[in-house]
């Protein structure tokens, strides 16, 4: 069984992009990118087709993460027959992911960061209109966030 992850924010050129660069990494280190599909997408039609944001590519690169080959794509309703899990980076995307859910749908739709520890916050900031400090914070998040989806991913659909 295939277990298929989307992640989602506004635009998909900051923090969805990220967070998928994250999760791959700690896929192949625990040699699971073969169980787990993983993708991105932004609830707006903004950047389809574009790269990351140069920064977010600049502070994944410095940890270690590959975002550059990723492209921009928009959120669509027929993802919630596709994904298992539909991971929404704040409260305003998750409302609109909510209004595309259809009924019925079995998989998961949150916020990401309920996977990481009780001290993060609900929403991941949008590091967009900020500095470098905004781009860390993001991948201090999505870090945890990774760590506490792959848990449970082992724990529902990999044990």
């Amino acid at each position: 069984m295939t277990v298929k992850v989307l992640f989602v924010c506004l635009g998909n050129i900051c923090r969805s992009p990220t967070a998928e660069g994250i999760f791959a990494h700690r896929l192949q280190e625990a040699g699971l990118q073969q169980q787990v599909e993983i993708d991105s997408a932004g609830t707006s039609d903004w950047h389809i087709g574009k790269a990351p944001d140069a920064r977010s590519i600049a502070a994944a690169n410095a940890r270690g993460y590959a975002i550059d080959h990723l492209r921009g794509r928009q959120a669509i309703a027929e993802d919630f027959a596709r994904f298992d899990y539909i991971l929404a980076m704040d409260t305003d995307n998750l409302a609109l992911l909510q209004r595309l859910q259809p009924p019925g749908w079995k998989g998961r739709l949150g916020l990401f960061l309920e996977f990481a520890g009780d001290q993060a916050p609900v929403s991941v900031p949008d590091p967009y209109y900020g500095g470098e400090e905004g781009f860390q914070l993001v991948l201090d998040l999505l870090e945890e966030a990774s760590d506490g989806l792959l848990a449970d991913i082992r724990k529902h659909h990999l044990s």
